[in-house]
């Protein structure tokens, strides 16, 4: 057995070939092109105007979704055309919400000069802007792409959200690197993470073979107005934090908080 031989069989019987698979760089393009698509100006594709923009995404994504669906070896409930038809129809709605959180970012930093150096500079409403664009994709099933968009967002900025995760309106990242959000996880309106949070999972369930139990609800809840300081770290899929909580930098929470409750690392009480 040579040397290549060896290599390929230890490959899991799972593994696909890469060439069968959505393409990461066109993903990021059209990526990118849904970007200048809702700020005109402001994120610029290639020089393309948003019509232009917008017959590029109709061209290519309907095709990178139907490789997705045939890599995962997943059936199609719909055809390609009517999954980039969704996804269309979305965008105006994504514009509302994105509308409202870069307000949010805006009022909530006040180094923050207006609000177009916040679209145009900062991380954290870059990263936000990707992931709704990417959990569009999710709720329409969508496999694989959105996971490589807002792993294309963490690559650039340090901000781990997975698309499955469910974020309301207003959403504020303060600075934002390190911050991880995991995919059950669900926040309300008017949520404020600064850097280093984690919404997390604790350890894994697992099976009778030892094997890590996949699926059901792992990440914990966080309610409406609720702030978390930097470093401060929940876990747990039963892990509720009521309404305008407040939660302190470097708390380890894995417990559910009642609605009003303001909660703070105390070194004294370890």
């Amino acid at each position: 057995m040579n040397i290549l031989e060896e290599l390929n069989k230890m490959d899991d019987a799972s593994f696909r070939r890469l060439e069968d698979a959505p393409s990461r760089s066109k993903d990021i393009r059209i990526l990118k092109a849904c970007m200048s698509m809702l700020w005109a100006g402001y994120y610029l594709f290639e020089g393309k105007s948003q019509e232009e923009c917008l017959a590029y995404i109709c061209d290519e994504l309907g095709a990178e979704i139907g490789k997705a669906f045939r890599f995962a070896g997943i059936a199609m409930q719909q055809s390609e055309e009517m999954y980039v038809k969704e996804f269309i129809q979305a965008l105006p709605g994504i514009k509302r919400i994105l509308l409202k959180d870069l307000k949010a970012i805006y009022e909530g930093d006040p180094a923050a000069v207006d609000q177009a150096e916040v679209l145009i500079t900062y991380p954290g409403f870059r990263t936000i802007t990707i992931y709704r664009i990417a959990h569009q994709l999710w709720l329409e099933g969508v496999p694989m792409i959105p996971r490589i968009l807002t792993e294309y967002a963490h690559s650039r900025t340090g901000i781990d959200i997975h698309p499955g995760a469910t974020i309301g309106e207003a959403f504020c990242i303060d600075h934002g690197t390190g911050i991880v959000i995991g995919e059950t996880a669900t926040l309300g309106h008017h949520v404020k993470l600064y850097q280093g949070v984690t919404i997390g999972a604790k350890s894994f369930e697992l099976d009778e073979n030892g094997n890590p139990v996949k699926g059901g609800k792992r990440h914990p809840d966080i309610g409406n107005h609720v702030v978390i300081y930097a470093n401060a770290t929940i876990l747990g899929g039963n892990t509720v934090v009521g309404d305008h909580c407040t939660i302190g930098g470097s708390v380890w929470l894995t417990h559910s908080l009642p609605e009003g409750t303001t909660i703070t690392y105390n070194p004294d009480k370890i």
